[in-house]
């Protein structure tokens, strides 16, 4: 399981995906940084504006995947545009979007699709590449085991504890990212994060003997 950092780039994270493997970046449009050697993808920003009642901007989500679709490393995928707890705006945002990050004359990437509160199997659509879980916290648990048990690969939003990690580790889960992880200096939270990718490095294959690694860890710190 890849564990994604959120838009931080702290030299330890490199580090820890030289050491052990398993570490990637998730990228939104506020916290964009020009990606250095591990694999990433790109977030939409959806959730933390929603959650603290910003607006949302569709210019800077697209700035971004500019960004990054004019960087040496492409993103493994990119999340289409999505609307939190809310089915049916979901559906119309994937709609008029997920063509755009696909359509190799603008981006061409793959996509993830958003699964939010009240949706089934039969709301993703077959175009999409990853099943991304969001919604509220409750129901994105409550629910994982609908996504894990019918789609290959899953990637599950805002998991920032070791036990987070392996509920999504022991369901099947391809990816998961957290913005919490570096908090609070050499906290608990962090600690547990990296027990994980110890424990993960022990039992599987690291990373960078990866096809998802593209390239070796930098040796200079960028924040």
């Amino acid at each position: 399981m890849l564990v994604m950092v959120s838009n931080n780039t702290k030299h330890t994270v490199f580090e820890w995906a030289e050491s052990y493997g398993h570490v990637g970046h998730l990228f939104s449009p506020d916290g964009w940084r020009k990606p250095r050697g591990i694999p990433y993808a790109l977030d939409n920003g959806r959730y933390p504006c929603w959650s603290s009642g910003k607006e949302w901007s569709l210019e800077n989500w697209a700035k971004m995947l500019q960004a990054a679709k004019d960087s040496e490393q492409q993103p493994l995928w990119a999340l289409v545009p999505d609307v939190v707890a809310d089915r049916k705006q979901t559906l119309l945002w994937w709609d008029d979007y997920a063509k755009v990050v696909t359509n190799p004359k603008r981006f061409g990437f793959k996509t993830a699709f958003a699964v939010q509160d009240g949706m089934t199997e039969r709301d993703v659509p077959e175009s999409a590449d990853v099943v991304f879980v969001g919604g509220t916290t409750e129901w994105k648990w409550a629910n994982l085991h609908r996504w894990t048990d019918n789609f290959p690969r899953v990637h599950v939003g805002r998991v920032n504890g070791w036990r987070g990690l392996w509920t999504c580790y022991h369901a099947g889960v391809e990816s998961c990212d957290g913005t919490g992880w570096f908090r609070g200096g050499d906290s608990k939270q962090l600690q547990g994060l990296h027990r994980f990718l110890q424990a993960m490095a022990e039992m599987l294959p690291v990373y960078k003997q990866h096809e998802l690694y593209p390239g070796p860890v930098p040796s200079k710190e960028t924040t």
